[in-house]
């Protein structure tokens, strides 16, 4: 049986491969899943509906469009990581983690320390809170194996 984890936050650094290889090094029976993570790609994903002379209304669309891939990706996993970078604010990553909590689906955060405190209501609804993909994988062998 395979365990379901989608993999969600911070776009810029190689933190899902890591994740991957961990898993597939520890021969877990994992399926990995996640947003799209090209940003100029997300940013037009309502682009084919039609031109907006707004930004807001474009941003609109595509976050819409994104939010079927995302809800259904979420709805379906196991498990969910949401990760937050130090060096942007990743507010989709803080409402996966929220949405995570109101559907009772377990989830972990993946930071460092010096983001502790303005994550703290988000960190206290996760199952565990991770600060290096190791510990993620760790957690995957432990919930897969024990």
């Amino acid at each position: 049986m395979s365990f379901y984890v989608y993999l969600s936050g911070e776009i810029h650094t190689d933190w899902r491969d890591e994740i991957r290889r961990g898993a597939e090094a520890a021969g877990l029976d994992v399926v990995f899943t996640s947003a799209v993570t090209d940003h100029d790609a997300s940013d037009a994903a309502g682009d084919h509906l039609g031109e907006e002379s707004q930004p807001f209304w474009r941003d609109h669309k595509s976050s819409k469009v994104n939010a079927i891939r995302t809800k259904t990706l979420i709805e379906q996993s196991d498990l969910v990581v949401v990760r937050f970078g130090d060096k942007y604010k990743q507010w989709n990553a803080a409402f996966d983690a929220g949405y995570c909590a109101a559907l009772g689906k377990p989830y972990v955060t993946l930071h460092g320390e010096e983001i502790i405190h303005p994550l703290k209501e988000v960190d206290a609804a996760a199952m565990a809170w991770a600060t290096t993909t190791h510990q993620v994988v760790e957690i995957l062998r432990y919930v897969t194996r024990a």
